[in-house]
């Protein structure tokens, strides 16, 4: 199982998001062997978050041979056209290492400041990923939608594939959301704090034969858990507090709920979580530090990695 890590987007605390963080982030993720580098998307949450496409493009050059990827970028509330020309312009500059992760988000704020019914929004989801698809792909015919159109427009210069970028497509594992990532994607992207290993395990398998059904080879068909929150600390009292003050004042969510779901804890404990999404058959990992981040990288690394 591979590792990836988020950029420190959201801020759980006054710690101001600068270019020189972003950077020390960056360098410290790829010196100790994180293999993908990822961009979260959101206009507007429950705490300040830094623009995802921006900070991805501004560590390019300290992020190595790292892939790279949106997890997952908003395509309905950017826009297909806008994102998929700020996408291309990462991968073109990137050469080529960038997946895109696409959903819908899960703020309906973010649709209600661009003027977009949220309760249209994976109508309009599936619409982008094909008209996406059409910008990216150089003479491919241009795609006619209720909402959306290529018709007639060239948004060149086209990403660094013939075939465009890679696209997984984010769900929580309903039955919908996997037949959607199976009809659609490239990949499957699942949340980290939205699963479990039994549940992302059974919705490994529904996926894997949705794919069977629809003459799909399930082993070319990669996934991977984002937005996994974690803090290592022996020390239960402040795992309590991170749990609580932290997370829980940032994401919707029971808090017991997420004590049972994230690796906040002692590195054993941690590590138990992690070894059982492997079990699973979690390929990649997207983790996140919530706290001090370049320390809690470097503890992830030298601590809980090895006893996965």
């Amino acid at each position: 199982m591979e590792y990836g890590v988020h950029l420190p987007l959201i801020g759980f605390d006054d710690t101001p998001v600068t270019l020189q963080r972003l950077q020390s982030f960056t360098e410290t993720v790829e010196r100790l062997g994180f293999r993908t580098l990822c961009a979260n998307d959101h206009l507007v949450f429950a705490k300040p978050w830094f623009d995802g496409p921006t900070a991805l493009a501004s560590v390019l050059d300290r992020s190595g041979d790292m892939t790279l990827a949106t997890t997952v970028s908003i395509p309905v509330v950017r826009g297909p056209a806008a994102m998929a020309k700020t996408l291309a312009a990462i991968d073109i500059l990137s050469g080529g290492r960038l997946i895109a992760g696409i959903g819908p988000g899960s703020s309906a704020l973010d649709y209600e400041i661009v003027g977009v019914p949220f309760e249209e929004r994976w109508k309009r989801v599936d619409e982008s990923v094909l008209a996406m698809r059409a910008y990216w792909r150089q003479g491919s015919p241009p795609f006619e939608g209720d909402f959306y159109s290529t018709n007639e427009v060239d948004l060149a210069p086209h990403p660094h594939g013939d075939s465009g970028i890679p696209m997984w497509i984010g769900s929580w594992g309903s039955a919908v959301g996997l037949r959607r990532a199976a009809r659609l994607g490239d990949g499957w992207l699942a949340s980290g704090y939205n699963t479990t290993p039994t549940v992302f395990g059974e919705a490994w398998v529904r996926l894997g034969q949705i794919l069977e059904d629809s003459g799909k080879d399930p082993s070319a068909f990669p996934n991977a858990i984002a937005s996994m929150f974690y803090y290592v600390t022996e020390d239960r009292d402040e795992a309590r507090r991170t749990l609580t003050e932290v997370v829980g004042t940032a994401i919707n969510r029971p808090i017991e709920e997420l004590a049972e779901r994230l690796p906040i804890g002692p590195a054993q404990e941690c590590a138990e979580k992690l070894a059982a999404y492997e079990a699973a058959g979690a390929q990649r990992i997207y983790m996140w530090p919530v706290a001090d981040e370049l320390n809690q990288l470097e503890t992830f690394w030298d601590r809980v990695v090895p006893l996965v």
